[in-house]
């Protein structure tokens, strides 16, 4: 039997074991494919959708248009999406991926998020409950319940090297 204060060291343990697993995902993407996670994600949506408006994208990924928007010029700038105008009404663009992007998501892992989802949804209902009820009440006693996050897996603010990739995917700009 653990006592209260192993208790609670184990709980930050565990708390410190989640962002690092984040953390080390996160960079090994950066440094092997030289991708975000937000990037990524976007990458495999607007290859889901074939093409799309920045608008759509935006909504299904769970990201502010103004971060999409850089999350697609900096692809664009790399080669692995391009924008395309709509052909019946000029002023929308969609985007779509590249060949090169293509390419890349042939050899990129699936972004971490989709991973832990499908580990969750092996388990049964009143489990999931549980662990998100207790992931609640951690988000509470952090005082972290009002912070606006997507749902994307990602944690390490840009190096050097990678002050143009999107460690900012909550839509704030790079410090």
């Amino acid at each position: 039997m653990v006592d209260d204060r192993g208790i609670g060291l184990r709980v930050v343990t565990s708390i410190r074991r989640i962002m690092r697993a984040i953390d080390l995902y996160s960079r090994q993407l950066a440094k092997n494919y030289q991708l975000t996670g937000p990037q990524l994600i976007l990458l495999k949506e607007i290859k889901r959708l074939g093409e799309a408006p920045i608008g759509e994208l935006a909504k299904n990924v769970n990201l502010s248009n103004a971060t999409i928007t850089g999350i697609v010029d900096r692809l664009e700038k790399r080669g692995l999406a391009k924008r395309n105008r709509n052909g019946k009404d000029r002023r929308q663009v969609n985007v779509q991926v590249t060949s090169e992007g293509l390419a890349i998501l042939e050899k990129a892992p699936s972004p971490l998020q989709e991973r832990f989802l499908k580990e969750l949804e092996g388990l049964g209902l009143a489990e999931r409950q549980v662990i998100l009820d207790s992931l609640e009440k951690i988000a509470r006693m952090m005082n972290a319940e009002n912070i606006d996050a997507s749902p994307l897996l990602i944690t390490h603010p840009p190096t050097a090297s990678e002050t143009t990739l999107d460690a900012n995917a909550d839509g704030s700009s790079p410090k």
